[in-house]
C-alpha cells in the first residue's frame, strides 16, 4: 500500500484503532474480511489475492472495504453472510444517495458518525460522512 496514493479519490482508508478497538470488545471479531498484510486488524483476514468476495464467511466480521465501484459487491456480500447468520460491521461512506446503499445496507441498523472521520492513514478528515452498517443487525 502507498500512502502517498490516499487522497480523496482512494479506495483504501485504514480504519481508526480506537474505533476498531471500541467495536471488537463488544462484538470480538473473527475475520477481517477486506485486509491486507499491513493493515489487517484481525489475526485472521482476507488480502486482494485471497479475493474476500469468494471466501465464506463467518460468525463475527470486520468490514472496511474498498471505497471504489467494488463497495457495492462488498456489501451485497455483507447482505448476504448477514442473512445466512453471520454478522458483519462495515465501516462505509454514508452514501444514501446510491443504489448499493439501498439494496445491501439500508434495512440494517446504522449508525451515522458525525462529523469526518479521520482515517488513520489520511492528513485531515475524511472527504466523505461515514456509517457503521450492522449487517445482521435489523433495524
Amino acid at each position: 500500500m502507498n500512502n502517498a496514493l490516499f487522497t480523496s479519490n482512494s479506495e483504501d482508508w485504514r480504519t481508526p484503532p480506537a474505533l476498531f478497538q471500541r467495536l471488537d470488545r463488544m462484538f470480538r471479531f473473527d475475520i477481517d474480511v477486506a485486509a491486507s498484510d499491513e493493515n489487517h486488524l484481525c489475526p485472521r483476514y482476507f488480502t486482494k489475492a485471497d479475493n474476500g468476495l469468494a471466501q465464506p464467511w463467518g460468525g463475527a466480521n470486520w468490514m472496511n472495504p474498498p471505497y471504489g465501484r467494488a463497495i457495492a459487491k462488498w456489501c451485497a456480500k455483507a447482505d448476504e453472510e448477514a442473512r445466512k447468520g453471520n454478522l458483519t460491521v462495515g465501516l462505509v461512506p454514508a452514501r444514501v444517495d446510491t443504489a448499493w446503499w439501498w439494496k445491501s445496507c439500508a434495512h440494517w441498523h446504522v449508525v451515522f458518525l458525525r462529523g469526518r472521520l479521520k482515517f488513520s492513514n489520511a492528513k485531515s478528515g475524511a472527504p466523505f460522512p461515514s456509517a457503521l452498517v450492522f449487517f445482521g443487525i435489523e433495524k
